[in-house]
Parts: structure tokens; sequence; C-alpha cells
């Protein structure tokens, strides 16, 4: 029962996001043409203690070139209204979920599947980790499990937006030999919120030994 509370909650969200409410990446709006006697100014990054929305929107560079080798691909940002929604659908057993649900500002997610006899390319992957550590965020885990019959391994690393001892937002990025997930999510949490989000609205699940040991990348 409390699986298929879970899946409703996701597909009442789902629905919402196929009518266009929410998606991964919307137009550029056309620019104004530059004023001749003004001088170029450059974009300055984002800083890396941005939070929120500033989290849930930047993605590696290296994502969207190993998102045009994909073969098929899926994003999609859960705001905090819809969030809501789904804790509004989950039963009152789920109360450390809810209350975990209650402190995030949002969820982004990216899926990347590729070919049958392809894989993402190993040197995007680890340019994607190289981004993370470029903007200071801590890596707290960096994980391989057993994966199909075939005997590959899984790749899962963590990284967090530390305030102290406050989480501001965290990374998870789960590595399969035909798929690459990066899910993204924003609030004020705190280590265990993070676990208790594993497998919820699209978030990878993952071991939660590694987080025992900080590693720092």
């Amino acid at each position: 029962m409390r699986n298929r509370t879970s899946w409703l909650g996701i597909a009442v969200l789902t629905a919402v996001l196929s009518c266009g409410a929410v998606l991964a990446q919307g137009p550029a709006e056309p620019s104004a043409p530059p004023d001749p006697g003004s001088a170029p100014t450059a974009a300055a990054p984002p800083p890396v203690t941005d939070i929120g929305t500033a989290i849930l929107e930047w993605v590696p560079p290296a994502l969207t070139q190993l998102s045009a080798q994909a073969v098929a691909k899926e994003s999609f940002t859960l705001d905090r209204t819809m969030l809501a929604a789904a804790a509004g659908l989950m039963p009152d057993t789920d109360a450390d979920l809810k209350q975990t649900v209650a402190k995030l500002d949002g969820v982004s997610v990216h899926v990347l599947r590729f070919a049958a006899d392809g894989q993402a390319d190993p040197a995007q992957v680890e340019a994607i980790r190289e981004a993370y550590h470029l903007r200071g965020w801590k890596h707290v885990m960096s994980s391989m499990s057993a994966g199909g019959p075939d005997h590959n391994n899984d790749t899962t690393d963590v990284w967090l937006v530390l305030d102290g001892a406050n989480v501001l937002g965290g990374v998870v990025l789960v590595e399969s030999p035909k798929s690459l997930t990066l899910a993204t999510v924003a609030g004020n949490l705190s280590p265990v919120d993070l676990l208790r989000l594993r497998g919820h609205f699209g978030i990878p699940r993952f071991d939660s030994d590694g987080l025992t040991g900080q590693e720092s990348r």
C-alpha cells in the first residue's frame, strides 16, 4: 500500500509535468542587440553557495554533451508546490519522509540512456565529477555496487553543499553501463534527510554505508 501511494504521488506530478508546467530547459529568450558604444561584459558564473532554484537549474556542461549522445533522455523539475502535493498523498506512517519533503525547495532529475552497444563517455562522466569539485561542493561518497547478470558495476557519487552542519543542497550521480542519472535536491536539509529521499521523486537509491566516511575530492 505504501509503494502504491508513493507511485500515485509520482503519477500526479508526472501528469502536471506532461502539461508543460515544468520543463528541464525552456527556450532561450532572444537577447537585445548590444549597444555599439558599450563595452562587452561577460556573465559572471554563479557562486558556489547558490541555493534553491540556482542549484536545480545548473548542471555541468559535460551533461549536455552526454545528452547529445543518448538514445533516450528524461528531465524534470519538481518545485515546492508539487512536492507538497505529493507529501499530502503519503500515509501517516511516512511521517519522517513527509517532514523531510517539507524542507525541500525542489528536486531536479536528468536521466540519460545509451544504446545497447554504447555507454557514457568516461571522460565526460569524469568531467561532471570535476565540475562539482570546482564549485567547492563536498564529495562525501563514491561507491561501486554489483550491476546486472553481466557483472557490470554501478558507480554512485554524492556531493553536498554545506553551511556548517546544514545541508543546503545535494547531488546524486549514478553511472550504470547503459545509463546515467543525475539528481539534484535543494533545501535546508540534514544528511539523514538525504538518505530518506532515496528512491523517491526520481532520486536513485544508493547504499548509505558510503556516507559514514567523509571523503573529500
